[in-house]
Formats: structure tokens, sequence, C-alpha cells
């Protein structure tokens, strides 16, 4: 039997104390950490970005096939992702938690090594948060702060006509995961003897439970001085994230379908379940990819980087907004992205 440590033997205090143990400050703006009434920044002269996402068990994960750890490097990671969007530079977050009485102290270190992990890899310092109990189940709520050289940061609403449409990686991977991890779910509980069979998919599940920002496109993009007109990530899926710029813009967009980056095991999987691999790019969600517009005489210094695809360009807004297929077919871009308020 592993060891199970009750949240009411160490006590509020006692339990950030513990979590929070060996904590490193990695930045110089961490003026002051963990342990004070507040935390203090100074981010020498540059703007400060901030940004906040819940997530909240049963509406965006699962436990029962999402590990601790992996869920607390997820909760930073979306947050980072918001503040790359921007095209600044996270440096520190804070962490709430609300968790039932089912969850032990072993438990929630497990989640908290996660958020470390991440803290680590993308060089931010935990510098404050707070817990609470809940009455069921496990509530997360994480805030980003990032700073960004003055009136660099990019918004959404500023795309222009003739922009090109770029997107980083390769999407509708996550949402594949998801897919396949419910459909193992399904099949346990209805005959909990048969063991899952994730078919070797590692790349979909890792995209799904251990997505990452991409803090490298960002470091691309201001090594070779491209400043994107408009930015932002994809969480929501590819053509909904598409037609909150060209609104916000006030602008039309040509997407082409041969364009939208699918890693080949996303296109065999998709196929294998039956779901349009397009459809899953285009709807998918949590990719966690950045989605930008930029001048078209930057197309030379984007070409070399396989990890950026230019997708469409923003048109006129009279053009409207659409996806040109395969098939040389024009049809009107829809929002079908996932919907939190749509249960």
């Amino acid at each position: 039997m592993e060891e199970r440590t009750e949240i009411q033997d160490l006590g509020e205090f006692g339990l950030i104390d513990y979590l929070t143990r060996n904590i490193e400050i990695q930045n110089a703006s961490t003026v002051l950490g963990v342990g004070d009434d507040a935390a203090v920044i100074d981010h020498f002269g540059k703007q400060t970005v901030v940004s906040t996402d819940m997530l909240v068990e049963g509406i965006h994960f699962d436990l029962m096939y999402t590990p601790l750890k992996h869920l607390g490097y997820k909760s930073v990671v979306v947050n980072l992702s918001d503040i790359y969007a921007m095209n600044a530079t996270p440096t520190q977050i804070t962490v709430s938690i609300a968790f039932s009485n089912r969850f032990s102290v072993e438990a929630l270190n497990e989640f908290y090594e996660g958020v470390y992990a991440a803290c680590e890899k993308y060089g931010v310092d935990l510098v404050g948060g707070d817990t609470s109990n809940s009455q069921k189940g496990f509530i997360i709520s994480v805030t980003a702060i990032g700073e960004v050289t003055p009136d660099q940061f990019v918004k959404r609403s500023t795309a222009q006509k003739g922009d090109l449409l770029c997107v980083s990686g390769d999407l509708g991977a996550a949402y594949l995961g998801l897919t396949l991890l419910e459909r193992e779910k399904k099949i346990f509980l209805e005959s909990p003897g048969v063991k899952p069979d994730l078919e070797n998919q590692t790349y979909i599940i890792g995209r799904q439970l251990k997505p990452e920002a991409r803090k490298d496109i960002i470091e691309f993009l201001q090594q070779e001085n491209i400043v994107p007109t408009a930015m932002m990530d994809i969480s929501d899926g590819l053509s909904s994230e598409i037609l909150h710029i060209a609104k916000q813009s006030n602008l039309g967009v040509v997407l082409y379908e041969e364009k939208i980056p699918i890693a080949q095991e996303s296109r065999e999987i998709a196929l294998k379940f039956g779901l349009d691999p397009t459809a899953c790019a285009l709807s998918g969600g949590e990719d966690y990819e950045l989605l930008f517009t930029m001048k078209q005489e930057d197309y030379d210094k984007i070409v070399l980087n396989e990890q950026i695809s230019v997708v469409g360009y923003m048109a006129d807004i009279s053009e409207g907004a659409h996806i040109i297929t395969k098939g040389g077919n024009k049809f009107k871009l829809v929002a079908q992205g996932w919907n939190a308020f749509k249960q």
C-alpha cells in the first residue's frame, strides 16, 4: 500500500510549507516570492502581461486517465501559452487549488511536481497561490505573469489586409489523443477486466496529457526581427481562432485545407476512428500552437522554419471567411471549436 497522509494532519500552513519547500527563484524580476502576504515583482521598465485560466475536474480534465503530475504540468503550460501568444515572456505564476478530502498530501505533491517541472522548463517562478477545501473534485486556477518590451505586445485585432496567416507545429493531435483516452475509458467502465489498449499512440496522447507552449516560436520570431501583426494561441480549434482574428481585425480570410499541418500519426489514427483529419484540426482544440499573421515581406525569413506553416491570408472584410478544400471548392469557415458553455 502506498502511504497516505491526510491533509488535515498537516493543516493549511503546514501543507503550503510542504508543497513549496523546494522553490528556487530563477528570475531577477521576482523580488519577493512565496511566504509573505503578497509577492513583489519588478519588470525593470518592461510592461507586465497577465493571464488567468481555471481548470475544473469533470469539465476540463478527467482523473481516470490524467496522471496528477501531467495535470500540474499542463495547468501551467496552458497559461504560459497565453503569455507567449501576446509576444511576451512568462516570468512568474501563481497556482490556487481546491480539493475534496479524497486527495491526500501525496496526491497534491504529485500535482506540484508537474507544476515545478513546467516552471523549470520555461524558466518561470511560482510566487504564490492559495489552497482550499472543495465539496467535491479538484479545481485549479493558475495566473501567469510575463514581461514584454514596451508596446511590443501583439493583439488579436491588428492583422492587416494581405497579411499571411501562419500556424506553428501541427494540429488535431490533442483532440485525437482525447478521443482515444475517452474510448478506452468507456471500454474499461463497461468491462473493467479489459486492459487499456493505447495502440502505442504516444504522440497524440502526449499532445493531450502533456502539451508544450511554443516558447521556441516566439524566440525564433524575435531572433528574425519579425513582429507578428496579430497573434493568439490555438486552444479551441483552428477555425474559431482564425475567426476571432478576422472579426477583431475587421477582415476577411482565406484558409487552404491542403496547407493545414497535420502529423502523419494524427492522419492515420483519425482515419482509423472514421474521423476527418481536417475536421480534427479545425475543431479539435487544445493544441496550444500559435496562430499569427505577418507581413508578406517577412515570408523569406520563415520559409526555412519547418515548424511554421503559411495556411492562408487575410482578405477584405467583403470577402468573408472561407476555406478552399483540397478539391478546390470554397466553403464558409464556421467556428465549430470547443465551447465550454455548450455542454
